[in-house]
Parts: structure tokens; sequence; C-alpha cells
């Protein structure tokens, strides 16, 4: 797939940048987002990984995430037309091996209540995801 190819390459770069990376995490109810990152001083960037123009045309949601994150980023491969993307986001080249930031989002701090409930339900999220690893037969359908 190719969101999942650009998702793993953003998550690579951030990780190289020292954030926590989750991929597919729910901020709020109706909203699914591709890539959440943990920076090391609590910061909380969102990045869609858009595989061509229809996938963009079609995301009528991206507007919603701005509300759940500090920065808000693109991740894009070397063929996208990024003139689509709107100026005030930030921009990732990416591919399934690694990324580069383009341009960097511009920074809009969460208020602090809705910072602690993201970083909570960001390290619940983890901790679920990772004991499901460890012990697949503790699995509940729906938790994960």
């Amino acid at each position: 797939m190719p969101g999942q190819r650009l998702a793993r390459g953003t998550g690579r770069m951030l990780r190289s940048m020292d954030h926590a990376v989750l991929t597919e995490f729910v901020p709020a109810r109706g909203l699914r987002v591709d890539v959440i990152s943990l920076g090391p001083k609590g910061e909380l960037w969102i990045v869609e990984c858009k595989s061509g123009r229809a996938d963009f045309r079609s995301d009528r949601k991206w507007q919603g995430y701005l509300e759940w994150c500090d920065r808000y980023f693109w991740a894009v491969d070397g063929d996208f037309p990024v003139d689509l993307l709107p100026e005030d986001t930030g921009l990732i080249r990416a591919d399934a091996f690694g990324a580069e930031i383009l341009r960097m989002a511009p920074e809009n701090r969460l208020a602090g209540a809705r910072r602690v409930k993201v970083q909570r339900d960001f390290a619940r999220a983890a901790a679920l995801r990772l004991q499901g690893l460890c012990d697949p037969d503790a699995f509940i359908a729906g938790a994960f």
C-alpha cells in the first residue's frame, strides 16, 4: 500500500529526530491519522500520507486534525503534485525507507488539557499495541 510505505519512511525519519511514533491513531471519534509522533519535549505532530491527487482530493477530514497537534504535515512521494497542498502546512517527501522535511509546519501549541488527553491516549495505544505483540492471547477485540 503506497500510504503505508510513506508512513514507514516518515516514521523512520521522525524516530531519527527522537520522536516516538504511532500509525493509525484515533485522536477523537471519527478521526484517524496516518502518523502521530510525540517529541522529546512533549510536542505532538500529525502527518497525513497522500499517495496521489485523488487521495488528497478525497480527504475531507484533514482540517479536523489541526486541533489535535502542535504541527501538521503532509507526507508525499516524489511524484506528488505539491502545489495542491496548503502552504500553511508542513511538507515531507518520503518513500518506504526514509523521509525529509521540505517545509516545516507552523507551530500551533495545543492547550494544556488537550495535550494531556492526546499524550495519555498516545501512551495507552502504544502500551496496548506492545502488549498485543508480547502476548497475542491477551488481545481483546477492538482494544487495538
